[in-house]
């Protein structure tokens, strides 16, 4: 099932023109939505189900500068000063709160691999801390784990994934942007090379600029209109608890990550477990893909799904043909694994003696959506004037989701970046450089 999410209203009437379409209302979009609008910029934005809906009150809600890859690092800087300042801008609690995160972990390599990455913490001048056998000991509640060693990640934290991206539609919409769900994009309207405004089937709206945050769908959405974007998405899974005793506020293993939730609950997953439908799209972007496969595959399971027929990787998603497919797929809900359902209770229980009555309240699936070198591309396109993309965020996407909404906002209003857009953009993915595949 979906996980519970704040409800947003919607705006009845369509815009007849405006500065700005964001199309999807995920953590990305309903920022980029945000920044846009406080810029001063009349905004529309649209999404075909409901305001995060899909991968981003799927996520565990981590706001995190801790072993990011360093192309991330400036935007992860940025998305956390401006994750703290949120609440008092909107006036509206997204959940934010700096609690540090804290990893063990009784696998000698994994705390090697998180040394090796303090000089990217100095550098950046983030503040993180390795913890002894006993310190780590100390630092969880537990006493069925010998744990090697951790790490404590002192400023990072969390925020709650069922209010966030609602609190940033309102936020934009206070600012006089209006919110429109139920209303999928179904292509933009084109002059001279240039974005003149979108077709939605709930009408026609005249925009200088479209940025497309539709997550896994963006691909599909760009490839009807001659532009290619590599995307793949891992199919996750993770359960939401019942009220139960605090034993953390953020904590991760190699067995589980679990993030307390400010009812008392808990969202637990696994890292890196995930499945990797072979679809249509998959195929077609084997070849981009292949580095990444190769470092991740022993943490991925492959098969088929029912996604090589429906939703964003399907044959008719790639071959651009069914101008309504994204409103007959409003919200993409794929079934929670079950298997690894009951491995993530299995060792959240086997850890901690306190928890062996720990309560599934409900479980869900989730479709992560990647580029080939798990970093998110913010980016214009080249081969069309006024077009946008912010997507591709590759699991990241919850906690870098103010500062790459921030960053699509300035590119399109053409200000001088915050940040390098460099790494970010979408070039780098087609014109046959070589692939670096960052962190997870």
């Amino acid at each position: 099932m979906s996980p519970v999410v704040r409800s947003v209203s919607s705006d009845e009437a369509l815009p007849k023109a405006v500065d700005a379409v964001v199309v999807g209302a995920g953590i990305v979009g309903t920022a980029s939505a945000y920044f846009l609008a406080k810029r001063g910029l009349s905004v529309a934005l649209l999404e075909k189900g409901h305001v995060a809906c899909e991968q981003s009150s799927r996520t565990w809600g981590w706001c995190r500068q801790q072993n990011r890859d360093p192309r991330e690092m400036p935007l992860s800087l940025i998305s956390m000063r401006l994750w703290a300042n949120l609440a008092t801008d909107i006036g509206q609690d997204l959940g934010f709160r700096r609690t540090g995160l804290i990893y063990t972990t009784d696998d000698a390599a994994m705390l090697a691999g998180w040394e090796a990455w303090r000089p990217t913490a100095r550098e950046f001048g983030v503040e993180t801390h390795m913890l002894s056998a006993a310190e780590a000991g100390n630092r969880i509640p537990e006493t069925r784990r010998k744990w090697v060693g951790g790490l404590h990640s002192v400023a990072d934290g969390k925020a709650e994934p069922a209010i966030a991206a609602p609190a940033l539609a309102e936020g934009a919409r206070a600012l006089g942007a209006t919110i429109h769900q139920n209303c999928a994009a179904r292509g933009l309207d084109v002059a001279n090379g240039r974005v003149t405004g979108i077709h939605t089937e709930k009408g026609y709206i005249r925009a200088d600029a479209v940025l497309c945050a539709a997550g896994a769908w963006a691909s599909g959405f760009l490839g009807r209109h001659g532009i290619v974007f590599p995307q793949a998405s891992v199919r996750q899974t993770a359960v939401r608890t019942k009220r139960t005793v605090n034993v953390g506020e953020v904590l991760y293993s190699p067995d589980f990550a679990m993030t307390r939730r400010l009812d008392g609950s808990y969202t637990m997953a696994i890292s890196g477990r995930a499945s990797l439908e072979v679809t249509p799209q998959g195929i077609r972007f084997a070849r981009e893909f292949l580095p990444q496969f190769i470092k991740r595959l022993k943490a991925v399971q492959m098969g088929f799904g029912r996604s090589f027929f429906a939703g964003p990787e399907s044959l008719d998603a790639l071959l651009g043909k069914d101008p309504k497919i994204f409103e007959r797929n409003r919200v993409l809900d794929p079934a929670p694994n079950r298997r690894l359902v009951n491995a993530i209770m299995d060792n959240v229980r086997g850890t901690f003696p306190q928890l062996a009555g720990l309560e599934i309240d409900h479980a869900w699936g989730a479709y992560v959506d990647c580029t080939p070198d798990a970093v998110p591309v913010v980016s214009g396109i080249e081969e069309l004037g006024g077009f946008y993309l912010a997507a591709g965020c590759s699991g990241h996407g919850f906690g870098l989701g103010p500062g790459l909404g921030y960053l699509a906002a300035e590119l399109i209003t053409n200000e001088t970046p915050s940040v390098d857009p460099t790494p970010f953009q979408l070039a780098r993915l087609t014109n046959g450089s070589k692939i670096k595949v960052g962190s997870l």
